[in-house]
């Protein structure tokens, strides 16, 4: 009887010590939106996309202007003349379209590599942060159903991060 106590007892301890590992979370997304650094890329990024975006619409414009244009001269040139300027407008559509393509293939690797540069300049940000607050494991906010807000350790890694990471390398 009294070993059988001693054994429970024993598991009972064991039990506690390991439901003293601290475990934390972040929200990764807030870092990297309100992280100096991050800002400074989302804001490229915006540039990039605005940029693509206004390329666009102009060219827009000029298609519905030369289109506008050849339909005005439907009944003045010969057919054949229609035909070839038809075609022509319509090689420069898929010329384009090929352009913009590229442009926004490009854009997505912007983000993509914004976001890999991100991670890889948080991740040592985390060990040390772990380290030197005895956290042993550190969770996405995002992979969470529900935590305690004290374990929310977001705000101070935020804090490590502009103190480190002055800029993402991108180039």
């Amino acid at each position: 009887m009294l070993k059988k106590f001693f054994t429970i007892f024993f598991f009972i301890l064991l039990n506690n010590a390991y439901a003293q590992e601290k475990i934390a979370f972040i929200d990764v997304n807030y870092i990297l939106n309100n992280s100096n650094a991050g800002k400074e890329a989302n804001k490229q990024i915006e540039i990039k996309q605005k940029k693509l975006t206004s390329e666009f619409e102009k060219f827009k414009k000029k298609i519905n202007t030369e289109k506008k244009t050849l339909s005005n001269q439907k009944n003045v040139i010969s057919k054949e003349e229609y035909g070839k300027k038809l075609m022509d407008l319509e090689k420069e559509i898929q010329k384009y379209n090929s352009k913009i393509s590229k442009k926004n293939n490009e854009l997505l690797n912007y983000k993509a590599k914004s976001k890999t540069e991100f991670t890889k300049n948080l991740k040592p940000i985390l060990a040390e942060y772990s380290k030197e607050n005895s956290i042993s494991m550190i969770l996405r906010k995002e992979n969470l159903l529900i935590g305690k807000t004290e374990l929310d350790v977001t705000e101070g890694i935020l804090e490590l991060f502009n103190k480190k990471v002055k800029k993402l390398s991108l180039n």
